[in-house]
Parts: structure tokens; C-alpha cells; sequence
């Protein structure tokens, strides 16, 4: 019965290798605009698939990233092996899904903004809190698994490539540091994308949130 349970491998898909991660932050969080993340339902042996079409970066020395000058606690994670899912609570009930990026030991992570759902539209995906509810993505279940494996049911693979004309490039939301920095991507005119245009300094509702420092 617990081998019925466990995941098979997804279907017609490429699983992202750790090389894809191991690159500067801000060009794999614009190289993962129409990647899938891979969701196995052990209640339906089936898998789910998302499009990513919203994504920020943040790294180690940018001050509004966990990382910028810690090693230790919850920051510890973002300096594992690039792949590996970055999960943390923001206001005490959001958690936010991320993906390690940089070679290992170099701090950097992409915030998974908003997805695409495949399979499934009635799933309100469209925001980091949004998501990881949908999905039931928490901290304690997911951070630090290796996205780049499917056996652990959440897995990244390569999907759609947008061209640059499609692609908007803003400020990242939610944050009070370095929020001039345009490390935001989402893909235009896609309704599932959280927040169309460029983002305001400061704002911090619950489906505008980043790994900023509170």
C-alpha cells in the first residue's frame, strides 16, 4: 500500500538539472518563465503540472534577501546546492516557495511568484501566498528537498520559452531594501501573474511578498 503511494516518474518531461540553477540569480529567474513545477496527488496517483509565469530574484548581497550577511537560521538553506527548495512563513500563515540558485555555497534564490495552472483553473495560484496554499506547499514539508528530483512528489522541468518580447521586467513588490532593483519577470498579459506593471515601494499585502528582510 506505501509503494502505491509513492510518486511515479512525470510524464513527457524534462527534469531541470542542477546546472540550470547554478547560474546568476537574476538570469535563472527570467530562464524559469514557462518552466513547470511538477506536483504529485498520492489520492489521485496522478501529477499536476504549473507553468511558471512570474518570478523575482534575490541574492546574497542584496539587502533584502535572507541571506545578506547571515549564514545561519532560516538563511542557511539558500546556501545549499542549487535545485534545492527554499520554503519560509512570512506574517506568521504565508509560506513562500523558492529554488536555490548560485554555485553551492553562494547565497541566491528565485521567488516563485505566480503559476499557470495545467490541469486544474480553479486553483488560485496567482501570488507566493496564493500558490503554496493551493498546492499545500509548507516549510515543514518541503524546504530543503531537491526540486530537481521527482521521487519527492515537487519537481522543476522545462516547458514553454517566452521571447523577450513577451517577457515584463519590473522592480520587485513587497519590500522596503533595494526595492529599485528590477529583478521582477512575469509573462505579459497573463492573468495569472499576481501584479501587472511595475510594483510599488513598500506595499506588503499578503499576495505581495518577497523574501525581504521584515
Amino acid at each position: 500500500m506505501l509503494d502505491e503511494l509513492k510518486p511515479t516518474q512525470p510524464p513527457d518531461c524534462l527534469i531541470l538539472p542542477a546546472a540550470f540553477f547554478e547560474r546568476d540569480t537574476v538570469t535563472v529567474a527570467r530562464a524559469l518563465l514557462g518552466c513547470r513545477l511538477w506536483q504529485f496527488h498520492p489520492a489521485e496517483r496522478a501529477w499536476r503540472a504549473f507553468r511558471i509565469v512570474e518570478t523575482e530574484a534575490y541574492t546574497q548581497n542584496d539587502p533584502a534577501c535572507h541571506a545578506y550577511n547571515r549564514t545561519t537560521g532560516r538563511a542557511e538553506t539558500l546556501y545549499h546546492q542549487p535545485g534545492t527548495a527554499y520554503v519560509y512563513l512570512i506574517y506568521g500563515m504565508y509560506h513562500c516557495l523558492n529554488v536555490v540558485t548560485e554555485p553551492h555555497g553562494t547565497a541566491g534564490a528565485v521567488l516563485f511568484r505566480a503559476l499557470e495552472p495545467l490541469d486544474d483553473a480553479r486553483l488560485k495560484t496567482n501570488g507566493p501566498g496564493r500558490l503554496t496554499k493551493a498546492l499545500g506547499i509548507s516549510r515543514q514539508a518541503v524546504n530543503g528537498i531537491p526540486l530537481t528530483r521527482w521521487e519527492h512528489g515537487l519537481c522543476l522541468s522545462a516547458g514553454q520559452e517566452y521571447p523577450d518580447t513577451q517577457v515584463i521586467q519590473t522592480t520587485r513588490i513587497g519590500i522596503t531594501k533595494a526595492a529599485d532593483y528590477p529583478w521582477r519577470f512575469y509573462v505579459r498579459e497573463n492573468r495569472w501573474v499576481s501584479v501587472q506593471g511595475v510594483s510599488v515601494q513598500g506595499q506588503g499585502a499578503p499576495d505581495k511578498i518577497s523574501i525581504g528582510n521584515p
